[in-house]
């Protein structure tokens, strides 16, 4: 298929996401939901939160949940949970969302990143075991920092593009060296590993973000922390409303951290369809790989590796491609969406000059930076449509 002249309309119009179907297919029961709340005038922590933190808690393999504002939020509550602060050190990838470091960063910590795998895109565990081998020291029953004297008192894997990093690994590094476990699954809820064991159920706080780009999406921004361990449920309970229980009287400093009653009803409408639409965004992956498998691209397109037995749930489908700038450029001239997640990993950011990292420190990270392009992969895209994204893509190339 070759694309239309510059200056034409292109054949045909695939959006990176599209939220207007799936509104259409359940606007009169969302409205429904909001008429409710709006009829109760209960709008902070009413019945549809409370609704809604079993739930999805349920959903996610966990005991509790506890709403919030958004997922920067639930990162960010999680850590003041876990009495992170000034002096500590939070291990975590470069290669992620602004929101998993910059919250380290605002309680105080330092983040401390570790090389991602290749195939995954996630941290990598053989690379947090060099980090605390190499650079950390034990001291008077604390992992120490040599270079800060920090106190690395927790690990913050991501569960990159709706697959679950190696937990395994990762969970026996924690349990070796005393580290609290926060997981930010911002794009992994239902996500699961090969024995059945769901994003948010291994550490201590699970994240959730509710953007309304995820496979769970609010109207707006929400989140949520889930736990299986009531002390912590407990605490994040009372640090997002202001540190106060009861009311008006602080024992410690919390925030405005609540998630809105209105989001919460309608993400009880969409929470039962969550699993259909996962299962769509599945079916997508698996036509794309098939696509792309039959165009005979070779090196030039490498598609995601989903490892053998998990639950990817493709929040993204991200390839990795040769002139990756020259390809966005073309597909958006073919009518195509595409973006890219995420074109300068943290380390290189310039607010984080201060850690003192250079080009070439996660070289694993720095490549993916250069190479991966986001493309369509929400539920309702046509096989006509996904067919026409490879095309556009395989024509790219043969020019």
């Amino acid at each position: 298929m070759s694309n239309p002249p510059t200056g034409r309309s292109p054949a045909m119009r695939v959006p990176l996401l599209d939220l207007k179907p799936q509104y259409r297919a359940l606007e009169a029961e969302i409205q429904a939901a909001i008429r409710r709340v709006c009829d109760s005038q209960a709008f902070i922590l009413g019945p549809a939160v409370r609704e809604l933190e079993a739930s999805v808690a349920q959903y996610c393999q966990c005991r509790f949940g506890i709403g919030v504002s958004s997922g920067t939020d639930a990162l960010l509550v999680a850590l003041m949970a876990l009495e992170i602060g000034a002096g500590d050190v939070v291990i975590t990838t470069p290669y992620t969302f602004f929101a998993t470091a910059g919250t380290i960063a605002r309680t105080g910590a330092r983040p401390a990143f570790c090389d991602i795998d290749p195939v995954t895109f996630n941290i990598s565990p053989a690379a947090v075991r060099a980090f605390i081998e190499t650079e950390c020291e034990r001291s008077d029953g604390k992992l120490v920092h040599r270079a800060t004297g920090g106190h690395v008192k927790a690990l913050m894997p991501v569960h990159l593009y709706g697959q679950v990093a190696d937990m395994d690994a990762l969970m026996a590094l924690a349990r070796e060296y005393g580290l609290r476990v926060i997981e930010d699954a911002a794009q992994a809820i239902g996500a699961a590993d090969a024995n059945g064991k769901r994003a948010c159920s291994f550490g201590d706080i699970g994240c959730l973000s509710f953007f309304p780009t995820k496979n769970l999406g609010a109207f707006g921004d929400a989140g949520m922390c889930v736990t299986n361990d009531a002390a912590l449920a407990e605490r994040l309970d009372i640090l997002r409303v202001h540190g106060g229980k009861p009311k008006y009287y602080h024992a410690f400093i919390g925030g405005n951290f609540r998630i809105d009653e209105l989001q919460a009803a309608v993400l009880n409408v969409k929470l039962p369809h969550l699993d259909g639409w996962s299962a769509a965004r599945q079916r997508n992956a698996a036509f794309y790989d098939a696509a792309f498998a039959r165009a005979g691209l070779g090196d030039r397109v490498r598609t995601p590796k989903a490892l053998p037995g998990v639950r990817h749930i493709y929040n993204q489908y991200v390839i990795r491609v040769e002139r990756r700038d020259e390809l966005r450029q073309y597909l958006a001239g073919a009518g195509v969406g595409t973006e890219i997640y995420y074109p300068i990993p943290l380390h290189l950011q310039q607010c984080f000059a201060y850690l003192g990292h250079k080009a070439g420190d996660f070289p694993e990270a720095e490549r993916a930076a250069q190479e991966t392009l986001a493309l369509p992969i929400y539920p309702e895209l046509s096989e006509a449509q996904l067919q026409y994204v490879v095309d556009s893509i395989a024509d790219f190339y043969r020019r």
